[in-house]
């Protein structure tokens, strides 16, 4: 499957024009047709010129169509063995085999990691040491990626918090918030009208913003983030996907660890005594 090109189209999607949304349409729901079609008759599927297939791979990046057959080559040559022990036709969920995507799981994740600069991570791990508190945000499903960096940061560090406006109770959230506090915020689409006044609050209390996001939303992100990690979220739609946002997470906690590795020794030996202790009372 021709994963990488599934993801550019999906990074480039609001970019493209009506015809070349229809050129998309036509590969996200058969991407062996790269394989099998040549650019005249991919063109005549879709119901667009020649000139406008051609237009569209450029603008995704590739020299020309071929390109696009090479690397779509490379790819099922490179997964081939694995498919050789299959029985049975593969398991399909969304009308795409689970091998598709997971493969498209892993480019998400390469892409993200090799873009990434070498220093960020430990520059953020001193970031988070330094602050007073550390808060958790998100809405919608990454409220529960949000839940998931408070339990992970927590066994790590002291005063570290889940903002939360339940029953609508934001002002006595924000409340407790304070200055150089470290605010991480997870966010995908869609982006609800609540951010902006709880990010103007952030900036107005000299909160410290790190935003773990899509590429699209990365430069809008860049204007009230002290730090911003881009991950990229290509699926194959109706449902996001969270992959590497977790990862992304358990990474920066690792280069916490790395960082501060006597401190978070003594916090977890605490933590793991009061366990036993409670533990033993029961």
């Amino acid at each position: 499957m021709a994963s990488r090109l599934i993801l550019r189209i999906q990074e480039s999607q609001s970019k493209l024009t009506g015809s070349e949304q229809k050129i998309a349409r036509v590969l996200m729901e058969n991407q062996g047709l790269i394989e099998t079609h040549t650019a005249t008759e991919l063109a005549g599927i879709a119901g667009v010129s020649k000139a406008t297939t051609a237009r569209f791979f450029r603008n995704l990046g590739y020299t020309d169509f071929e390109e696009v057959r090479l690397q779509a080559r490379e790819e099922r040559n490179r997964t081939q063995p694995y498919g050789r022990s299959e029985a049975r036709p593969a398991a399909v969920s969304m009308g795409r085999s689970i091998g598709a995507h997971l493969e498209l799981e892993l480019a998400n994740l390469q892409r993200t990691f090799e873009e990434m600069r070498a220093d960020l991570l430990p520059d953020l791990a001193r970031l988070i040491a330094g602050a007073p508190r550390v808060w958790f945000l998100g809405f919608g499903a990454e409220d529960g990626v949000a839940r998931v960096g408070k339990s992970m940061f927590h066994r790590l560090r002291h005063e570290v918090h889940h903002l939360d406006g339940a029953g609508q109770d934001w002002a006595g959230a924000l409340a407790a918030t304070g200055p150089r506090d470290v605010l991480i915020l997870l966010t995908l689409e869609p982006r609800p009208k609540m951010l902006r006044p709880i990010l103007a609050h952030a900036r107005t209390t000299r909160m410290r913003v790190v935003t773990i996001t899509d590429h699209a939303f990365a430069p809008q992100a860049e204007r009230f983030s002290e730090r911003v990690l881009p991950c990229h979220a290509a699926s194959y739609g109706l449902l996001p996907t969270h992959a590497t946002m977790l990862s992304l997470l358990r990474l920066l906690a690792v280069a916490y660890v790395g960082e501060n590795g006597e401190t978070v020794e003594r916090r977890m030996e605490i933590l793991e005594a009061i366990e036993e202790e409670l533990n033993f009372s029961e």
